[in-house]
């Protein structure tokens, strides 16, 4: 074990970095997104919200009924984004749309970010847990710090 003094910068979030949230459209998520535009404006940050979208494990291969999940993530994100700033979000803040595993992809996008926020349930899975499995992942995996939003 060593004496040395850790650099006092090493355990604060640095202005003009990135905060990466996870925006799903649940009220975690929002709540999320909303911590996380406080955070980023007090912070001289910027404010990343990330909607990963995957096709169902039992998806046939083709889309029936004109089914376009891109499409619903990028609404949910739309949406998001006015539910918490308005009709005009500010310069710090963007989006992405990402498809994949919703965990794999927050974890990738937060790789060089100050800090991960997710809310500690989404929109799947089952009610009565205390982390629902992406913020279970995220936490577990993730090489950023990691704030998980809990509900009221």
């Amino acid at each position: 074990m060593t004496d040395a003094p850790v650099p006092e910068t090493e355990d604060r979030i640095h202005p003009g970095g990135r905060i990466v949230v996870g925006v799903d459209g649940s009220a975690e998520s929002l709540s999320a997104l909303r911590r996380g535009a406080r955070m980023a404006e007090r912070l001289g940050c910027s404010l990343v919200g990330a909607t990963v979208w995957e096709y169902p494990p039992s998806w046939p291969g083709y889309v029936m009924g004109g089914w376009d999940p891109e499409r619903d993530a990028q609404t949910i994100a739309e949406d998001a984004a006015r539910d918490v700033f308005g009709s005009k979000p500010p310069s710090w803040y963007s989006t992405v749309i990402r498809t994949g595993s919703a965990a794999r992809q927050l974890i990738a996008e937060a790789e060089d970010a100050e800090m991960l926020i997710v809310g500690s349930r989404g929109l799947g899975g089952f009610t009565g847990l205390l982390l629902g499995s992406v913020s279970r992942s995220v936490v577990e995996h993730a090489d950023s710090p990691v704030l998980v939003i809990h509900g009221s």
